[in-house]
C-alpha cells in the first residue's frame, strides 16, 4: 500500500515537474484573430501550419492561440485596429477592409499588375516591403503580406462574357481598387465583409462579386450561384492583399531570439508555398462548384483582352489618386510588374 501511494505521488510529481517545465518553456503566448471559420482553408492551411512553425522555431518558447470567426469581439474591418491599439496580438485581415489605410500596398491588388500569380505577387510585395511598403504599417509590425488567387466573376444568374452583361449589376467587392475595376466595367460596387456575403446573394442584395474560388467551399457560394467566370490561362480582375501582422509595442519587446522564430516562418520559402496553398484551394473550389452544376466560364482570349482595355483605366486612377498623397505611384506599377515577373512561376 505504501508503495503504491509512492508511484503514485512519484507519477504525479513528474507530471508537475513537466506540466512547469512545460509553462515555463512556453514563454510568450499570442492571440491571432481572423475573420473566417476555423474549418476555411485559410486557417487549417496557412495560419495554423505558420502558427506551429512560430512555436518549432521558438524551441517551445512560443504559444500561438488562434481565434476565428471574429470570437474576440468586433467586426472585420476592425481588425487592424485591434491589433494597432493591442486588444489582441497578432491579426489575419484583408487591407481593403480599410480603404485607403495601406495606399502603396494597393499596387498588387490592381487589374493588369495582377494577373495570375499569387506566388509571384507574393514574393514581389516581400521585396518590395521596406524599400516601397513599409510607410503603410504604422503601429504593427508586419509577419508577411499576401494575395490571394484572385477576383473571378462569381453571379447568380448572369452569364458574363463582356463588360456590358454587367452593367447595372451591383457586385460585392471588399476593396476600393476593387470598386474601381466594378465601375470601369458599368456595375455598381457593394462592399462587405465575405462573411457577409451568402445572405447578400441569397436575399438578392448583389448579383455576384468579385472573389477567388476559394471561398466557395466555406461559404458554400455554389448554392447561391450559377456562374463562375474568369480570364484565359486563370487571368483574374484584379486581387485583394492580406496581412498577418503583430500590435508593434508587442513586437518591439520581445527578445531577438523569439523574433527571428516569427522572421524564419515567415521567408520567402512560406510566401511561395503561400501562394501555392491559395492556387490549390482555388482550384478545389471551382471544381465543387462544377461538381454541384455550376458552369466554369473561361473567357477566349479576345474577350479577355478586351476586359484588360475596359480595366485599364483602374490603373492610371490608383496612380493619380496615391499620386496626390505624394506615393510615386507609376514607379510602383512598374516595379510591382517587374518583380512579379521576375519570380513568375515560383510556387
Amino acid at each position: 500500500m505504501k508503495r503504491t501511494t509512492y508511484l503514485v505521488g512519484l507519477a504525479g510529481g513528474i507530471a508537475l515537474a513537466l506540466g512547469a517545465g512545460l509553462a515555463q518553456a512556453q514563454e510568450h503566448t499570442f492571440k491571432l484573430h481572423h475573420f473566417l471559420s476555423a474549418k476555411a482553408p485559410a486557417h487549417t492551411q496557412m495560419l495554423e501550419p505558420w502558427a506551429r512553425a512560430v512555436e518549432e522555431n521558438s524551441g517551445g518558447k512560443v504559444k500561438i492561440e488562434i481565434f476565428p470567426s471574429m470570437t474576440l469581439g468586433g467586426r472585420p474591418p476592425e481588425l487592424i485596429q485591434q491589433a494597432r491599439d493591442g486588444v489582441v496580438d497578432l491579426v489575419w485581415t484583408v487591407n481593403g477592409y480599410t480603404p485607403g489605410l495601406f495606399p502603396r500596398t494597393e499596387v498588387f491588388e490592381l487589374p493588369t499588375v495582377f494577373k495570375n500569380d499569387p506566388a509571384a505577387a507574393n514574393l514581389a510585395a516581400y521585396d518590395l516591403f521596406e524599400s516601397d511598403l513599409k510607410e503603410d504599417y504604422k503601429g504593427v509590425e508586419v509577419m508577411f503580406l499576401h494575395v490571394h488567387a484572385g477576383n473571378g466573376m462569381q453571379m447568380r444568374e448572369t452569364e458574363v462574357r463582356s463588360a456590358a452583361d454587367l452593367a447595372g449589376k451591383k457586385m460585392r467587392i471588399p476593396t476600393r481598387t476593387g470598386a474601381w475595376v466594378i465601375e470601369a466595367l458599368g456595375a455598381i460596387p457593394v462592399a462587405m465583409p465575405v462573411p457577409e456575403l451568402p445572405t447578400a446573394l441569397q436575399k438578392g442584395v448583389v448579383d455576384g462579386a468579385f472573389i477567388p474560388w476559394e471561398i466557395i467551399p466555406p461559404l458554400r457560394i455554389q448554392e447561391q450561384t450559377q456562374f463562375q467566370i474568369e480570364g484565359a490561362n486563370e487571368e483574374r480582375f484584379g486581387t485583394a492583399t492580406f496581412q498577418v501582422s503583430m500590435n508593434q509595442a508587442r513586437w518591439d519587446a520581445l527578445p531577438e531570439d523569439i523574433k527571428q522564430a516569427f522572421r524564419d516562418a515567415s521567408d520567402r520559402e512560406w510566401l511561395a508555398k503561400v501562394g501555392a496553398i491559395w492556387r490549390g484551394t482555388d482550384d478545389f473550389g471551382i471544381k465543387m462548384a462544377v461538381d454541384s452544376g455550376n458552369t466554369h466560364v473561361v473567357l477566349s482570349g479576345d474577350e479577355t483582352a478586351a476586359f484588360r482595355a475596359a480595366l485599364a483605366p483602374v490603373v492610371d486612377r490608383w496612380v493619380e489618386d496615391v499620386s496626390s498623397k505624394g506615393i510615386d505611384g507609376a514607379a510602383l506599377v512598374d516595379k510591382a510588374r517587374q518583380l512579379i515577373a521576375t519570380n513568375a512561376g515560383a510556387n
